[in-house]
């Protein structure tokens, strides 16, 4: 197998037992060196110490005088060696004669090695080759008064030395064994714990897979963020891609949850399916999933889809569909009254058909009158027109105060006054239809100052929890509705710097304003 295309565990496996096999051995063999320069350092002081000691005695110096120096000296030198562990000590006079030696038949030859320092009166020690073969000697020199008289050589063969080092190595070797063996086992854990975690994928395959993680992030879109279990530090985000920041308006580098909005973050860990949420600029639906792995939780994957055009669209359609149902029984009641004065004037009763005929008529041309002559807004008129038979289709009665009066509806642009008041006329019908003679009622004014819009009901009105929970995301007190309508209406009314209240006096309502100086950003 090549080994680029190796496990990246394997390969970390196979760098680091190799780098602490070298390691270790190296080791070894700088202790082993260090066991061999300390044996010698301290065979150095034995021999020197040994050589001085003898050569200081009064005793030698007199059986250098002596008619027979080697009869009295070496037996001495032969005890001495013995306990000190020396392989040779020998006496000598300064012509190199020597008066001792391990090996009695070199007794009265000339000592091979150097005595010119000692001879100055110096001690020194030396590795020389001799006739007992490589050592560490001392030569030290023997006084009588300030002569020197003779010479003391005291030594350690290198056989001896190294089989003091060898009885070291051994332990050396059982460490620097011990030591292979429990680096082998760290190894193989690490890399067992490694495999596991990049799944067994080698360092191309691992490259491949974050640059098609990166490509797929930056280029679908669809929001995404994905959270460690617990979090990362800080409950940062591990992944967040372009898309997801251009919908939450999130800054650029890390992102933790408390950046996202308010309605987002309260979301925990908590898996949730298409749940829509409103932020000051968009209409989101977000999807969170617990992802697992190995029967453990690892983290939180967050998707979110913009649905700002689209709400805007259905909007747009519920207000066709609102129309359509209030010509359908607009159309529905023409007939019925078509039947009726038909049947009048059959049987001759023509005055009580005409006034029956126009009597409606009437009533429905006095309040497109109203509404056309008092608000300037077309859409707008046309809105509260359909609203007032949609409510009524729900034995709802809409009525619009006298004092509504306004040329136009700035700063707000058509599309977003009929958002407003709209979805305020729905939310206050939904509720007054819940009760016998339910009614609601639409103020809108316009000065120099500020656009009003107060709609109010028959209900009970909200109280401050729950209108903030309506304001900040898809929140309904209602079963089967989505709850869009006021925390739509609250993103128009930021983005134009305006306030929208809950009041519950004198009668329940909710009270737009939108300042004519502030303007759509």
């Amino acid at each position: 197998m090549n080994l680029r295309d190796m496990p990246l565990a394997r390969q970390v496996f196979a760098l680091q037992m190799a780098v602490l096999v070298v390691v270790i051995l190296a080791g070894g063999v700088f202790a082993a060196l260090d066991a061999r320069h300390d044996h010698d350092a301290a065979t150095r002081e034995v021999v020197t110490d040994v050589a001085a000691t003898l050569a200081a005695a009064p005793s030698t110096a007199a059986a250098v005088h002596s008619a027979d120096p080697t009869a009295q000296l070496q037996p001495q030198t032969e005890a001495i060696r013995k306990q000190t562990g020396m392989d040779f000590i020998v006496v000598m006079a300064p012509d190199r004669t020597r008066f001792t030696h391990t090996d009695p038949t070199l007794i009265g030859k000339p000592f091979t090695g150097t005595i010119d320092p000692a001879l100055a009166g110096e001690t020194f020690t030396e590795t020389y080759t001799g006739t007992l073969g490589p050592s560490i000697r001392a030569v030290t020199p023997v006084y009588d008064g300030d002569e020197v008289i003779a010479l003391v050589s005291a030594g350690v063969t290198r056989t001896h030395i190294g089989a003091e080092v060898s009885r070291q190595l051994l332990t050396i070797l059982l460490i620097v064994g011990l030591g292979i063996a429990v680096a082998l086992v760290g190894s193989l854990l690490l890399s067992r714990r490694l495999q596991r975690q990049t799944h067994g994928l080698a360092p191309s395959e691992l490259r491949t897979l974050y640059e098609q993680q990166q490509a797929v992030m930056h280029s679908i879109r669809e929001g995404l963020l994905v959270f460690g279990r617990g979090g990362e530090p800080d409950g940062r985000a591990a992944l967040v891609n372009d898309e997801a920041r251009r919908l939450l308006d999130l800054p650029t580098g890390e992102v933790a949850r408390g950046d996202l909005p308010d309605s987002i973050q309260s979301l925990g860990d908590n898996d949730i399916r298409d749940e829509t949420h409103v932020t000051p600029s968009r209409v989101l639906v977000v999807n969170q999933e617990s992802v697992e792995w190995g029967g453990q939780t690892i983290g939180n994957v967050m998707t979110i889809r913009d649905r700002t055009e689209l709400q805007s669209v259905m909007g747009e359609l519920d207000s066709v569909r609102g129309f359509a149902d209030s010509l359908r029984a607009q159309a529905h009641e023409s007939a019925n009254r078509l039947h009726t004065v038909i049947t009048m004037v059959e049987l001759g009763r023509y005055d009580a058909a005409v006034d029956f005929a126009t009597a409606e008529l009437a009533l429905s041309q006095h309040l497109i009158d109203r509404l056309t002559s008092a608000v300037g807004e077309p859409a707008l008129a046309a809105l509260l027109l359909g609203k007032v038979s949609q409510a009524a289709e729900r034995g709802v009665e809409l009525t619009v105060a006298e004092e509504t009066a306004l040329d136009t509806a700035e700063p707000l642009n058509p599309q977003e006054s009929v958002s407003v008041v709209g979805n305020l006329i729905d939310n206050a019908i939904d509720v007054a239809a819940l009760a016998e003679d339910g009614w609601v009622e639409v103020t809108i004014t316009r000065d120099s100052s500020a656009l009003l819009v107060r709609v109010a009901d028959s209900g009970p009105g909200l109280d401050p929890a729950t209108f903030g929970a309506a304001r900040s995301r898809g929140f309904s007190t209602k079963s089967g509705h989505h709850g869009l309508g006021l925390a739509l209406v609250g993103q128009i009314v930021n983005r134009h710097r305006g306030t929208i209240e809950a009041v519950r006096e004198p009668s329940a309502a909710i009270v737009v304003t939108i300042p004519n100086s502030a303007g759509a950003p």
